[in-house]
């Protein structure tokens, strides 16, 4: 039960409405968000572990561009790498922008991350060349990026936007990436996966704005 402060008079105070959600900059309970973004970062490594490993040969299983038997590389594609020196590439920038989207809470999280992996996937189904196959977590890596860059300005909290300059100044760069011309990169997976960042952003804050603050007294 919430502590319901009074006046000097006796008489009930408003109790200060709470920080919303989406204006955290670090997760609430960092210790437990950590351990989850070293957890879901470790599942690359088995992923590749049992590529290279083993005869299970998984690479082939990523997103094949508007095959049917492709489809299910949506669900897998982020989890492949093609080698380990892809897999570091992705390895910090997975670890830190996923921690950081974490801030909103792990439903938040599993919401934004949800979007970004199918609606990211999915756009490279749809406009991925034939006869190619495109695998890693950079698609993903886009998304939390570009949805940390973005959601504060729509929820108007400075903080935020303080951190997205921060991460701006240090990755901004890799943004560069959406553009076709790299051979062997998927610019389609950067772009949708970017776009797919700035919706979940952008429905985030509408949702925390639809919520408003705590009902007095709630518990």
């Amino acid at each position: 039960m919430a502590v319901v402060p009074r006046t000097v008079e006796g008489m009930v105070a408003p109790a200060p409405a709470p920080r919303r959600s989406i204006a955290r900059v670090l997760p609430a309970a960092p210790l437990p968000a950590l351990l989850t973004m070293l957890a879901f970062t470790g599942l690359l490594y088995v992923s590749e572990a049992l590529d290279q490993l083993t005869p299970l040969d998984l690479d082939p299983n990523g997103i094949l561009p508007r095959r049917i038997d492709g489809l299910d590389g949506i669900v897998w594609s982020p989890l492949l790498h093609n080698g380990w020196g892809h897999l570091l590439a992705n390895t910090v920038p997975f670890l830190v922008f996923g921690f950081l989207a974490m801030a909103g809470g792990v439903g938040q999280f599993i919401a934004v991350t949800g979007t970004i992996w199918v609606l990211g996937g999915l756009g490279v189904w749809l406009i991925g060349p034939d006869e190619t196959n495109h695998i890693g977590a950079s698609g993903v890596i886009f998304g939390w990026l570009v949805f940390l860059l973005t959601r504060g300005f729509f929820a108007r909290s400075a903080r935020q936007i303080g951190l997205a300059i921060v991460l701006f100044a240090i990755w901004g760069g890799v943004l560069f990436g959406v553009l076709p011309g790299q051979p062997g990169i998927s610019w389609q997976a950067h772009l949708f996966g970017a776009l797919a960042g700035l919706l979940a952003a952008r429905l985030v804050a509408r949702a925390d704005q639809r919520a408003g603050p705590a009902p007095l007294g709630s518990t």
